[in-house]
């Protein structure tokens, strides 16, 4: 068994932390061969049983491995229609790679690096062209919300012969593809790549759409055969501390959007204006609470996370804690903000702490921080980012009537097949679960869309 696993060429951290290109720059075809040669091809591959979408996994490595990358890509397409974006975004450690049989040993495949490697190389090869597309059943389908959830059910479903429409409140499809996930870590052009890839299939994309405003619910009903909601979570939370008012003072949500979707870092040769901050505190410790600081560290500011457990229980995946250790991202972690202080001009000048540590655990299974008595100390800032979190938006569930909702705001579904409470709705992702992994939320458009075609072919 070759243990080895091979490592992804990246820029330099005082390279990267100069510029918004992408850190980490892909395998070139030998090494990704070399690491395809790795896997053991199991009888019973576990790997398998990890993947939200189902990628036929030990098939599309062996293809690297043999070199036919043009059958590997094949192979994945018939799952998955965004392979570039799962490639870099997915949690693979969480997921099929942590089911690998290596991962015992600390040699699990780099599949998430395989499956960019060849989502990259058929870029580099030109016009992919399309699949066979079935005869058209003149069943409509719209669908609710270009994020990953949404785009898994057009493209499903259009290859099944559907017309399939989606509408998205934003000026671009993508969803949190597009304002959440900074450009270093996701390219914004792979995105439209991906995008326009189901615009070939056929699938319409309708921006500017804000469903419950712009039409309502029922109307879509009247005229289509099923809707699918996958309408994200975009309403962001705080932790209702005295001085969460103050200028400088921004929901992740806010930040990541006008940066990302709204290309402020590109400021000024585009027109979003920016603040020049210069010591940036971020609350929160995901992926989101990363992107955020590392967001604010390109733009020439001293960023911190502060987070109220320890570095273990950081929920933001390995690989983006230790790039923004490398690039300078300060951590204060068992540290919780209990306010925020202000100047006379109204802007945020520091954040009050308290020092924390670890006591028994909670109902997530982790230890559950304790504050320390007389740990108060303070840390200067000019903003605060707090990045602790989102519920679904509240306009769908407010303007349709009959529709069932939880406790925080989340769209109630079934977990196996996306339905509601509404007849011929549908609904999957974070609108359902609360914020979670690009991946996760591909996986239950995959269960709706299959929901769906059964319910289509019935009528």
């Amino acid at each position: 068994m070759d243990l080895k696993r091979r490592e992804i060429p990246k820029q330099s951290p005082e390279a990267r932390t100069q510029n918004f290109n992408e850190v980490a720059l892909g395998y070139p075809a030998a090494t990704a061969v070399e690491e395809a040669r790795r896997c053991l091809q199991c009888k019973k591959p576990k790997c398998l049983t990890r993947c939200p979408v189902e990628i036929p996994i030990p098939s599309f490595i062996q293809c690297i491995a043999t070199k036919d990358f043009q059958a590997g890509i094949k192979v994945i397409k018939q799952k998955n229609l965004l392979p570039a974006v799962c490639g870099r975004v997915c949690p693979q450690e969480e997921q099929c790679e942590g089911a690998c049989i290596l991962a015992k040993k600390g040699g699990q495949i780099a599949i998430g690096r395989l499956e960019r490697f060849l989502a990259d190389w058929e870029a580099s090869q030109g016009d992919p062209g399309l699949p066979e597309l079935p005869a058209p059943t003149g069943k409509k389908v719209a669908i609710v919300g270009a994020g990953p959830a949404g785009l898994t059910v057009a493209g499903d479903l259009v290859r099944m012969g559907h017309r399939i429409t989606v509408f998205e409140a934003l000026h671009k499809p993508g969803g949190v593809l597009v304002y959440g996930i900074p450009e270093f870590r996701l390219p914004k052009a792979i995105v439209s790549r991906e995008v326009e890839y189901l615009k070939r299939l056929g699938v319409e994309m309708v921006t500017d759409f804000v469903v419950g405003r712009t039409r309502s619910m029922e109307s879509l009903l009247a005229e289509y055969d099923a809707v699918f909601v996958g309408a994200g979570a975009g309403l962001p939370w705080f932790m209702n501390i005295p001085g969460e008012n103050l200028n400088g003072v921004y929901s992740a949500n806010e930040y990541l959007t006008r940066m990302n979707l709204m290309k402020g870092f590109l400021f000024p040769k585009v027109g979003t204006p920016i603040k020049q901050h210069k010591k940036v505190a971020v609350v929160g410790g995901g992926n989101v609470a990363m992107d955020c600081a590392r967001t604010a560290l390109r733009l020439g500011a001293e960023a911190r996370i502060i987070y109220r457990r320890s570095r273990e229980e950081l929920p933001a995946r390995l690989e983006e804690v230790e790039n923004a250790e490398e690039e300078g991202v300060a951590f204060n972690l068992l540290t919780l903000p209990v306010r925020y202080n202000g100047g006379q001009d109204g802007w945020v000048r520091e954040v009050e702490c308290l020092r924390m540590q670890l006591g028994e655990p909670d109902s997530s299974g982790r230890r559950r921080p304790v504050p320390i008595e007389g740990s108060e100390f303070t840390i200067a800032v000019d903003a605060v980012i707090c990045a602790i979190g989102n519920s679904p938006n509240p306009l769908i569930p407010a303007t349709t009537s009959g529709l069932h909702v939880g406790k925080k705001g989340n769209i109630v579904a079934d977990e196996e097949s996306g339905k509601t409470s509404l007849e011929k709705v549908w609904a999957g992702g974070d609108v359902v679960t609360g914020a979670a992994t690009v991946i996760l939320a591909m996986g239950a458009g995959r269960k709706a869309a299959r929901s769906i075609q059964e319910h289509l072919s019935s009528c």
